[in-house]
């Protein structure tokens, strides 16, 4: 008998994905305004990103006229929304029909475990290091799924860093780096010189308007303390 392929393979894959605080009640030209101001700023950094609505559960049952008003005006900029979070007030049918799923922020519960043996007796992924000996070039995203991820070399402007564990940089970082993808809040990022788009550790991100000055152009260490981005200036 040939062998069969199965015809359906089932992978995880990591997302960059933006989410959008906007206050329901401040759905005028004020957000419009701002959000114009943004994308001048920074267009490639919005640029083919997904983005997911974080609505703050602000909105009451069968209210879907307003987040349709939204949606209809981001996606008029070019902006790939698919998703909310925290929209309680809103049922299934409702996303439908603006082309919306729910989505989890993925820390309110442990995914569900096959029956087997007890985790006691499961044997720890292995830590799988990544080392990149090159300029990391716009438009390429490296990956380390399970473990550290190491450039040596300068990350361009519109390339993508992502690790399990922690990023180096042994070069300029300009591009993105999301340490701890896995939620591993005791990730860290290290770089000789800091001109990020964003840094990100399990979750929690900040864009280049929001890096410190003091840290620009800086060999530079960012981590989680308190909930909150720190970056610390090494040298």
């Amino acid at each position: 008998m040939p062998a069969r392929v199965a015809a359906l393979q089932v992978r995880g894959r990591f997302l960059t994905v933006l989410a959008l605080r906007v206050d329901p009640q401040a759905l005028d030209g004020r957000l419009y305004a701002q959000l114009d101001d943004q994308l001048s700023k920074t267009p490639q950094f919005f640029s083919g990103a997904p983005v997911v609505l974080d609505l703050g559960n602000a909105l009451q049952p069968g209210d879907a006229d307003p987040l349709r008003e939204l949606v209809e005006n981001l996606r008029r900029r070019e902006l790939r929304v698919f998703g909310v979070q925290n929209a309680a007030g809103l049922d299934a049918d409702a996303l439908q029909s603006l082309g919306l799923i729910a989505v989890s922020t993925g820390r309110d519960a442990p995914m569900p475990r096959a029956a087997g043996p007890s985790r006691a007796a499961e044997k720890p992924r292995p830590v799988q290091n990544k080392v990149i000996r090159s300029t990391v070039r716009s438009g390429q995203m490296i990956v380390a799924e399970q473990g550290d991820l190491t450039v040596i070399g300068s990350v361009a402007s519109g390339a993508e860093l992502v690790a399990a564990g922690n990023i180096h940089v042994y070069g300029t970082l300009r591009g993105r780096a999301m340490a701890g993808a896995h939620g591993d809040e005791d990730a860290h990022i290290f770089c000789q010189s800091l001109n990020a788009e964003l840094v990100a550790i399990a979750g929690l991100y900040q864009t280049s308007e929001a890096i410190e000055d003091a840290a620009r152009n800086r060999c530079t260490h960012i981590y989680l303390e308190d909930e909150k981005l720190r970056m610390e200036v090494i040298a």
